[in-house]
């Protein structure tokens, strides 16, 4: 195999392959890229043949098919270092954060799922929502390091993981604190981000359990 094949599903909707997306592109890995529409009546039959997971993203190296978000961009790391920050201890509070986003905040993704078709409008929340994004909002301010306009200065895994989230903030219109609502302004305005949310909004295919 000449270079990894990143298996990823909608741009429009997949929010588990956009991380490892921009991990791999921001750390200048080359890479085939290679869509498998979510919903589709063989959806789970190729995503099956990849992974026991039977989901996406899915990295296919010479060394053997690599699942999961964050382990995919772990796997990144190791091809560049400076996907985490340098400094021992900014690395670790990276990954707490980088891992807090991975397991949890359920209502959030529940109920606000990314959709970079969506028009922009304001939805009713539950509580648990408000204190998800409540959660995520002390989060960013807690770990917030560096003169850099990404959580640790300069853009690292911790920034891949919460593009979703900005997203998900404005296709919502949710309402934030002026330093969040810059954060989510700067990951947006990321041209490597740009480069995905432009090939989303080509998109046709209908995901009806999305």
């Amino acid at each position: 195999m000449s270079q990894p094949v990143l298996h990823i599903g909608n741009k429009r909707l997949s929010s588990w392959s956009l991380r490892p997306w921009l991990a791999l592109n921001k750390a200048g890995i080359a890479f085939e890229e290679n869509l498998i529409a979510l919903d589709q009546d063989d959806t789970h039959e190729r995503l099956s043949a990849l992974s026991p997971a039977a989901t996406v993203p899915v990295l296919e190296t010479s060394g053997g098919n690599i699942w999961d978000s964050l382990a995919i961009c772990e796997w990144a790391a190791g091809q560049a270092p400076s996907l985490w920050p340098d400094d021992p201890a900014h690395r670790a509070r990276a990954r707490s954060i980088t891992a807090s986003m991975h397991s949890g905040f359920s209502a959030l993704r529940g109920e606000l799922p990314m959709d970079l078709q969506r028009s922009k409008a304001a939805k009713d929340m539950s509580v648990a929502c408000w204190r998800d994004i409540e959660q995520i909002e002390a989060l960013w301010v807690h770990v917030k390091t560096g003169e850099g306009p990404f959580l640790f200065g300069k853009w690292s895994i911790a920034d891949a993981f919460f593009t979703p989230v900005a997203t998900r903030f404005e296709t919502y219109d949710v309402p934030l604190s002026t330093d969040a609502a810059a954060y989510v302004e700067v990951l947006l305005a990321d041209p490597v981000y740009k480069d995905w949310h432009k090939a989303a909004q080509l998109e046709t295919w209908d995901a009806p359990r999305h």
